[in-house]
């Protein structure tokens, strides 16, 4: 054990993944190595930057989407799918400044919570972006005490919202059981193998081979914006760094889809090494504008308070982080 406590490790997960989204945000579609030529040193500041669209320190629809799937565990006290799906569309009517092309499909047909996912994959035939892993971090928070077999279909009941595909489903449960893993004290990276073995025989291969020890997301047979490819370039980076902000380097190195990549790394990383290993300068900039929620911004502090809710456990105990 390292001496980070669980509220640290939880609240370092969700604002984790909310600084990663932020801060590979203007990089996404981008070459590999673009981040560490414009901040060749580590630590020299400026690295949320802005640009594409975004200014410094903004999250996209990655966190936009999470924070709704929290909120909504919080204020409906369980899960509601349909609730939750509810959110998603409305938030989708309000023309954020990004929408993965199937999430918007999806959103915007028109068809019931239970029904919209499944009609989108069965005309479309393909399903498995990383749309359903981008938004996981807090629910992952969420149910981790509940354990492995509730943390994991909770991620399948939240992932069948939007994705049809069985593969995202899968993808979302993996990463819910590491983040669990990593709340824990323990190491997410040595949990895979036992990860692994409770994904379905048919899901299994595809999963085991972008998690083996020996992989590197060059070796990737889809773009990062695969489920695939992402969850294991996510894992890849805790693997193969020691600290919060070289992992988060890492995966937004990659290039491609930044913004994804670095907010599943973020997510991994944060509940691994908890907030106190996130640096204030990525932190400090930090926003959360809401589409279709009257003109909210959430910053840090609203991200702590939510994830004392989402654990039901008061923040202001656990951290010393001011709550505004």
């Amino acid at each position: 054990m390292d001496g980070v406590d669980g509220m640290d490790r939880a609240v370092g997960a969700v604002v984790g993944s909310a600084v990663g989204d932020a801060l590979g945000a203007p990089f996404e579609f981008g070459p590999e190595g673009a981040f560490s030529a414009r901040f060749p040193r580590p630590g020299s500041g400026g690295e949320m930057c802005g640009g594409g669209g975004w200014d410094p320190g903004e999250a996209t629809d990655d966190t936009q989407m999470a924070v709704l799937v929290a909120e909504s565990l919080v204020e409906r006290g369980a899960l509601d799918p349909a609730d939750v799906f509810d959110r998603f569309r409305r938030w989708a009517a309000a023309d954020p400044k990004d929408i993965g092309l199937q999430t918007e499909d999806v959103l915007t047909g028109g068809l019931p919570w239970d029904r919209a996912a499944d009609a989108h994959y069965r005309t479309n035939l393909r399903a498995a972006g990383n749309g359903s892993l981008m938004r996981a971090t807090p629910s992952a928070v969420h149910f981790a005490p509940a354990g492995r077999a509730a943390t994991r279909d909770a991620a399948r009941r939240i992932a069948a919202l939007t994705h049809g595909d069985p593969a995202p489903r899968e993808g979302t449960a993996l990463f819910h059981d590491l983040v669990r893993v990593a709340l824990a004290g323990s190491d997410p990276v040595a949990a895979v193998p036992d990860a692994l073995a409770h994904v379905p025989a048919d899901q299994r291969a595809r999963y085991a081979a972008v998690l083996a020890p020996d992989w590197h997301p060059d070796r990737a047979t889809e773009f990062n914006g695969a489920v695939w490819p992402c969850l294991g370039s996510a894992v890849w980076a805790l693997r193969t760094t020691t600290t919060f902000e070289d992992a988060l380097r890492a995966a937004v190195d990659l290039g491609g889809d930044t913004d994804t990549v670095a907010a599943v790394t973020g997510g991994l990383a944060g509940a691994r090494y908890g907030l106190d290993a996130i640096p204030t300068r990525w932190t400090a900039p930090l926003h959360v504008p809401l589409p279709g929620s009257g003109g909210r911004v959430l910053r840090l502090p609203d991200l702590v308070r939510l994830t004392g809710r989402l654990v039901d456990r008061p923040p202001e105990a656990a951290l010393r982080v001011p709550l505004l």
